[in-house]
């Protein structure tokens, strides 16, 4: 329930960054350490099924950075090699929670995380072949704390 209710939330502020893109209304610059706890993927041969990080083998993120500064920089870096490389067309910042969303050229591919402050979890989504009926998922759940105390 817990993971539907999670990606419920993360639809949900998709849904809300579509009418506004750009929000930072804090500035902070954190630096994470995020433990790989489960991923949840949706392809022909998985119809969103979840696997534990015993399961499948991820890498941890030993050092994302987020770094925001108001009224509109949210910088991430390594998340992903895309999210390093490509501008972010959602950059949502506040007290609680920071979200972010990419999507290649062609719109067929796209990348979008969350990050709730108060627990440290990590949500992250990789989406492909967004214009074919049959989109494949990969959400990947991350438990992380600051490099420097407990986030």
């Amino acid at each position: 329930m817990k993971i539907f209710l999670s990606i419920f939330s993360l639809l949900c502020c998709l849904s809300f960054a579509q009418a506004q893109n750009t929000n930072v209304t804090i500035n902070s610059d954190l630096n994470l350490k995020c433990t790989f706890e489960k991923v949840i993927l949706k392809n022909p041969d998985h119809n969103f099924e979840t696997f534990s990080n015993e399961q499948v083998n991820r890498a941890d993120i030993n050092k994302l950075i987020i770094e925001s500064k108001t009224p509109n920089t949210l910088k991430v870096k390594n998340l992903s090699k895309f999210i390093d490389k490509i501008d972010l067309e959602v950059k949502i910042s506040n007290k609680d929670i920071v979200l972010i969303q990419a999507f290649d050229e062609k719109r067929n591919y796209s990348e979008s995380a969350v990050f709730t402050k108060k627990t440290g979890e990590l949500i992250h989504e990789i989406t492909t072949n967004i214009k074919q009926e049959d989109k494949e998922k990969d959400i990947s759940f991350y438990s992380c704390k600051n490099n420097n105390k407990d986030t």
